[in-house]
Order: structure tokens, then C-alpha cells, then sequence
């Protein structure tokens, strides 16, 4: 058995090195992921079957939504772990994890549950007919007996993460995605099972990487880890960890109806704008996996140092973290205005979509930096557990960008929807950063 909780007495160190011991193994972990759709997307498209492409790509949109949805799950363990952590309360650090696995297990079992309608009706929705429903149909009747197993992958990645295990996070994903890649290529292209092959891909990643990391709990931790029926029937600290869940689904469901709104506004500009919208999103993309990285730093250190009642280190989190979102935000500003044209260059080889993705880059490159408050103060909400204030927060921001949105679209069009997508990412941090003072007085009774 390894290394438990240390007494809450202990003196937190908060350095550089701390917060990047976290946010660079996540911010690589987090870039494997799109690797995965693009090998997903190859070997279904050697198929030549455009339906089949069409198919996964519609059933991927629908299990992206679905389980970003409850992604919750590895952020609350994330915090409460990271507080236990704090406190020295091994007990309850283990505790917190086997309430979080059942959680998981029972949102998986209910998502099996309803995949006969899943199945029948969510190709549907997104417009998919004929061979394309087909296509989707089998690939979300595989992938779906998966989700189980898909949601204690979250709730196992948010235990290291909470533990400040970001190495052991990152060989985590690694893992899951390697396995997953290598079986979605052996399966749907060397064995010619196409998209079956590789929903079975994802299957089988996904379980070997819940395996690697139950043995790594139990290897690590031994005794300590086995699980009580009391770390689970605890009524009062389940009724915490529902509201956490709840806040953080909301906070989650409004950013999904923020981004909707703005890819349904873009429609209506045509085709080529919609498109070249999709295009600049990438920029957002890509600074939002250092922006995640930076923010899982921040809510494990703040919510160590909250468990603790160490308030000196619980500022110096927030200022190193923030100083790291920030510095790294500013550079992405720079290096996309310099090299932006060449990016959406080798994204796409249409000249109309380059020409009016071109026209609004100035809008995507600044994003990271909008959004830099936005991902550092739900780092460190999140971590504190002030979710209710978090959610709050993002619902004004939401309500702020819908009567942006009204006000500018009809002003400058597209120009004015971009517009307003800054204005909510900034409105995001401003709100938040408007209340940290507040909550950080009233959570820290004591100066410390």
C-alpha cells in the first residue's frame, strides 16, 4: 500500500511546479481525444460508403452530447476527493469515490435502459434516413452497452485528478484512447467490420481502461480502498453529491444551448458561413484544452487547500493558475492572428469558406483570451464546491449572450454573433470573479 491523505495540519506548498504537475499531463490527455475521431473517421471513410461516414458521425454528436452532459461526474469527484485529500480524511476520500461509482453505474444502467429509444429516435432527431439511420443505429447499439463503464472512466480519472495524480490521468487516457484506436483500425479496417468495428473499439477501450484503473487504486491504496455499504448510504452526503452533480448539469446544458443557439443562428446565414464558422470553432477547440488542463489544476489544488482551511494557499492556487490561463491565453491571441490564414488553409481547401472564415478570424482568435476567466473560475468554483453560485453565474452569462445575441445579429449579422459569443465568455469569468471574494470570506472563517 502507498501513500494516504497527510494531516490536514500540513502546510500546502502552491508553486508552478504544482499547478503544471496537473494542467500539462490533463492538457495532453485532453489532445489524444481528437485523435480518436479522426482514426474513427478514417476507417469508416475508407469504406467508401458515404452513409456509413455520415452514420458515425451523426452517432458520435449524439454520444458527445450525451456523456459531456454527465461529465459531472469526473468534476465532482475531482473536488470532493481533492477536499478529503485536504482535510486527511481517508475515510471519506474513498468514500466520496465508491458513491461517485455507483452514481455512474446507475446513470449507465438507465442510459442502457432507454437505448431501445435512443437507438430508434436519436438518429432522427438529427436527420438522419435510409442507410445513414442504419449506420448510426449500429453503431449506437454497440457503443451504448459501453456506458457503465464509459461513466466509471469519468468518476476514476476525477479520483487521481483529486489526488493531484495528473501522470497517472494522463496514462489513463492515453490508455483508453490508444486501446481504442488500435482496436477501432484492427476491427473496422483490417477485419472489414467498418462501423461495428469501430463501436467494438470503443467498447473495449473503454473497459480496459476501467480495469487499469481499479488495479491501480487497489494496488496503490490496498486496504484502504475496499468499499463499505456505508460509504454509499451516507444520506446526507449523497444529497451533496446530487446537488453538486445538479448544479454543475446546469452550468454544462448552458453552454451546450449557447453553442446550439450559435451554430442555428449561422445556419441561417447560408451554407459557407456556417461553415466557415465550424472552421473557426477549431480555434476555440484548441485553446480550450490547455484552458481545461489549467482549470482540473485549479480545482484540485483549491480544493485541497479549501479541505485544509489553508486560505494563503488557497489564493496563491487562484493567482498561479489564473497567471498561467491568462499568459497562455495571450500567447494563443498571438500566434493566431500571425498564423490563422495558414490554419483555416490546411482545414479547408474551399476558397469561399476560406475567404469568409478569414473575414471573422479576428473573433475566433480572440475567444481563448474571453474565455481564459471563464475556465479558470470554474476551475476554481468547481473545486471549492460553490456550485450554486457557479450556477447562477452561468445562467446571467447565458441570459446576457441570448440579448447579445438579439441585439447584434440583426445589426452586423454574423459579425455581431461572434460578437456575442466573447461577450458570454467574458461574462462567464466577470460574474464568477465578482463573487470569489464573497465566497472566500465566508468559506474561510479564520484568517489564516
Amino acid at each position: 500500500m502507498h501513500s494516504l491523505p497527510t494531516p490536514a495540519s500540513r502546510s500546502i506548498e502552491v508553486s508552478h511546479r504544482s499547478v503544471l504537475a496537473i494542467a500539462v499531463p490533463m492538457t495532453l490527455g485532453f489532445v489524444t481525444t481528437p485523435l480518436l475521431g479522426l482514426t474513427d473517421t478514417a476507417v469508416v471513410g475508407r469504406s467508401g460508403d458515404a452513409a456509413q461516414l455520415a452514420g458515425l458521425a451523426i452517432a458520435a454528436a449524439l454520444f458527445d452530447l450525451l456523456f459531456a452532459s454527465l461529465n459531472f461526474l469526473r468534476a465532482s469527484t475531482t473536488a470532493l476527493v481533492a477536499q478529503a485529500q485536504g482535510r486527511g480524511e481517508t475515510h471519506e476520500l474513498f468514500a466520496v469515490f465508491w458513491r461517485s461509482i455507483a452514481l455512474s453505474i446507475g446513470f449507465g444502467l438507465l442510459i442502457f435502459l432507454l437505448s431501445p429509444a435512443i437507438i430508434g429516435f436519436g438518429p432522427k432527431l438529427m436527420g438522419a434516413e435510409g442507410n445513414v439511420q442504419s449506420a448510426a443505429a449500429t453503431y449506437i447499439a454497440i457503443r451504448i452497452l459501453a456506458a457503465p463503464v464509459t461513466l466509471s472512466n469519468f468518476t476514476l480519472l476525477g479520483f487521481v485528478l483529486g489526488r493531484g495524480l495528473g501522470s497517472v490521468g494522463l496514462a489513463l487516457q492515453i490508455l483508453l484512447n490508444g486501446v481504442n484506436i488500435a482496436m477501432s483500425i484492427l476491427l473496422g479496417w483490417t477485419f472489414g467490420f467498418g462501423i461495428a468495428g469501430v463501436a467494438w473499439g470503443t467498447v473495449i477501450g473503454e473497459v480496459v481502461a476501467m480495469l487499469a484503473g481499479f488495479a491501480f487504486i487497489f494496488w496503490r491504496y490496498g486496504q484502504a480502498a475496499v468499499p463499505q455499504i456505508s460509504m454509499i448510504t451516507d444520506r446526507p452526503k449523497l444529497m451533496a453529491l446530487f446537488r453538486l452533480n445538479r448544479d454543475i448539469l446546469i452550468r454544462t446544458f448552458s453552454l451546450i444551448t449557447a453553442f446550439t443557439v450559435m451554430t442555428r443562428i449561422g445556419a441561417g446565414f447560408g451554407a459557407v458561413t456556417l461553415a466557415a464558422n465550424a472552421v473557426l470553432m477549431n480555434f476555440f477547440m484548441i485553446a480550450s484544452f490547455y484552458l481545461d488542463g489549467m482549470a482540473t489544476a485549479a480545482e484540485q489544488i483549491t480544493g485541497e487547500t479549501i479541505g485544509a482551511r489553508q486560505r494563503t494557499a488557497f489564493e496563491r492556487a487562484v493567482k498561479l493558475t489564473g497567471l498561467w490561463s491568462f499568459g497562455l491565453a495571450i500567447a494563443s491571441l498571438v500566434f493566431f492572428l500571425l498564423f490563422g490564414n495558414a490554419i483555416v488553409g490546411f482545414i479547408t481547401t474551399a476558397g469561399d469558406v476560406r475567404s469568409v472564415a478569414e473575414t471573422y478570424l479576428v473573433y475566433a482568435a480572440l475567444t481563448a483570451l474571453t474565455g481564459a476567466l471563464a475556465f479558470h473560475m470554474d476551475g476554481v468554483f468547481i473545486g471549492a464546491t460553490w456550485s450554486s453560485d457557479m450556477r447562477n453565474m452561468m445562467l446571467l452569462a447565458l441570459a446576457g449572450y441570448l440579448a447579445s445575441v438579439a441585439a447584434l445579429v440583426p445589426l452586423f449579422s454574423n459579425h455581431g454573433l461572434w460578437i456575442a459569443l466573447n461577450v458570454f465568455l467574458g461574462l462567464r469569468g466577470l460574474l464568477l470573479l465578482a463573487r470569489l471574494k464573497p465566497k472566500k470570506d465566508q468559506t474561510f472563517t479564520d484568517s489564516q
